[in-house]
C-alpha cells in the first residue's frame, strides 16, 4: 500500500473525529481570539469570503476529476429518479423547511427569514463530499447538482419572493422584500460549482490522453484524493472560527436555529432514502438522491442574507448556523447511509466487494 493510500485511509478512518475536532478548533479560536475574524473578512470580495471559496473548490476537485463525463447523459435517462430529484428538492424541500421556520420561529423574523433561505437554496457543493463518503454514484451526484444549479440560476429569485415576501404576508407574519438578480445567482454557481468542474473535467480530459486511463486513475486519482477531506477540515474551521463568538454568547439561539435545521436535514434524507428505494434505485443512486434532497447551498443562503438583510442581521446568523448543524449531521447521516446499504442492499456490497477484490488483484499483478 503507498503512503498516499495509508493517509488516505487514516483520514477516512477517523473522519468523524477530525471534523468535531476542527469544529471545536474553530469555535475556540473565534471566541479566544476576536481579531480572527476581521482578519478573515480581509480576505473577501463582496459577501464571499475567500479562504472559504478556496476551501470549497479544493475540497470539490477531487471528486469531480473522478466523474466520467462520457456517461454524464446517463444521468437524465432514468425519467423516475430524475423526476423524484426535482420534487424532492424544488417543492418538498422549500415547503417543509418554510413550515419547520414558521413553526419553531415565528417569534422571530429575522432568523424564521434566514432560515428559509437555506431551505430555497439547493445544494450544489459540499453534497459532492457527502456522497462520495457514502459511496453514492459520482455520475449522478454531477448530473443532479448540475441540474440545480440550473433551476437555482432561473428560479431562485421567485423562490425568494413567494417564500420570504407573499407567504409570511398571507399568513399575518412579518414579511421582507427581497430582491436578487439572477446574475448575482450566477456568480454564486459558477465559483462554487462551475471553477472545480471545470478544473476536474480538464484535468481528467488532458491527463487520460497525455498518460492513459489506467495511470490517470491508479497513479493521479489517489494522490489528489486526500485533498477533499484536508479542505474539508480546513473549511470547517474558517466557517466556525467566524462565528465561534456568536455560537458562545448566544447558545440557546444556536439550538432555537437548529433544532428545525436538524428536523429538516434528517427527514428529508430518509423520505428521499426511502422513495429512491422504492423506484428500485440501486444503493448508490438512492444514496446519492438523499443526499442532493438534504443538503443545501449555504454559500448562497448566506451571500443573500447579507446582501439583504445585513451583516450583522439576525438572517445571516440563522443561515450562518445552517453549515454549522449540517456539516456534524450529514456525517452522521453518511453512517446511517452506509448501514442502509449494508441493511437493505446486500446484492450491492456483495458486488462492491467483487470489484475491489478484482481491483486488488490487478494492482498486485
Amino acid at each position: 500500500m503507498s503512503k498516499v493510500s495509508s493517509r488516505l485511509g487514516f483520514l477516512d478512518r477517523y473522519l468523524t473525529a477530525w471534523i468535531f475536532a476542527a469544529m471545536a478548533v474553530g469555535v475556540i479560536a473565534g471566541w479566544l481570539y476576536p481579531g480572527i475574524v476581521p482578519f478573515l473578512n480581509k480576505f473577501s470580495v463582496g459577501t464571499t469570503s475567500i479562504p472559504i471559496a478556496v476551501g470549497l473548490i479544493v475540497m470539490m476537485y477531487p471528486p469531480f476529476t473522478k466523474v466520467k463525463y462520457e456517461r454524464l447523459h446517463e444521468v437524465f435517462r432514468n425519467k423516475r429518479v430524475l423526476g423524484l430529484s426535482l420534487v424532492q428538492n424544488w417543492i418538498v424541500g422549500p415547503l417543509l423547511m418554510f413550515v419547520l421556520a414558521v413553526v419553531f420561529l415565528r417569534g422571530y423574523p429575522e432568523y424564521m427569514a434566514g432560515l428559509i433561505m437555506i431551505g430555497l437554496a439547493r445544494c450544489i457543493a459540499m453534497v459532492i463530499v457527502w456522497n462520495e463518503l457514502a459511496k453514492g454514484d459520482t455520475e449522478y451526484a454531477a448530473g443532479l447538482v448540475a441540474f440545480n444549479s440550473l433551476f437555482q440560476v432561473f428560479f431562485f429569485s421567485v423562490y425568494a419572493w413567494v417564500f420570504i415576501t407573499v407567504l409570511p404576508a398571507k399568513l399575518g407574519l412579518h414579511s421582507a422584500i427581497v430582491n436578487v438578480s439572477i446574475g448575482e445567482i450566477a456568480k454564486s454557481v459558477f465559483i462554487y460549482l462551475g471553477v472545480p468542474f471545470l478544473a476536474g473535467f480538464l484535468t481528467r480530459t488532458v491527463l487520460i490522453r497525455a498518460k492513459s486511463r489506467e495511470w490517470y486513475d491508479h497513479n493521479f486519482i489517489p494522490r489528489v484524493s486526500p485533498l477533499t477531506l484536508i479542505a474539508l477540515l480546513f473549511t470547517i474551521m474558517v466557517m466556525f472560527s467566524l462565528k465561534g463568538g456568536y455560537i458562545v454568547r448566544l447558545p440557546l439561539d444556536v439550538v432555537r436555529i437548529a433544532v428545525p435545521l436538524l428536523i429538516y436535514f434528517v427527514v428529508m434524507f430518509l423520505v428521499s432514502f426511502y422513495m429512491g428505494k422504492k423506484l428500485g434505485a440501486d444503493y448508490s443512486k438512492t444514496a446519492t438522491l438523499a443526499f442532493t434532497a438534504a443538503s443545501n447551498n449555504f454559500e448562497l443562503a448566506i451571500a443573500v442574507a447579507v446582501a439583504v438583510f445585513g451583516i450583522n442581521s439576525g438572517a445571516a446568523f440563522a443561515a450562518v448556523i445552517g453549515p454549522l448543524v449540517e456539516v456534524p449531521v450529514m456525517i452522521a447521516l453518511v453512517n446511517v447511509s452506509l448501514f442502509c446499504q449494508r441493511r437493505y442492499f446486500k446484492e450491492s456490497v456483495g458486488t462492491m466487494s467483487l470489484v475491489n477484490a478484482s481491483e486488488s488483484v490487478i494492482n498486485e499483478t
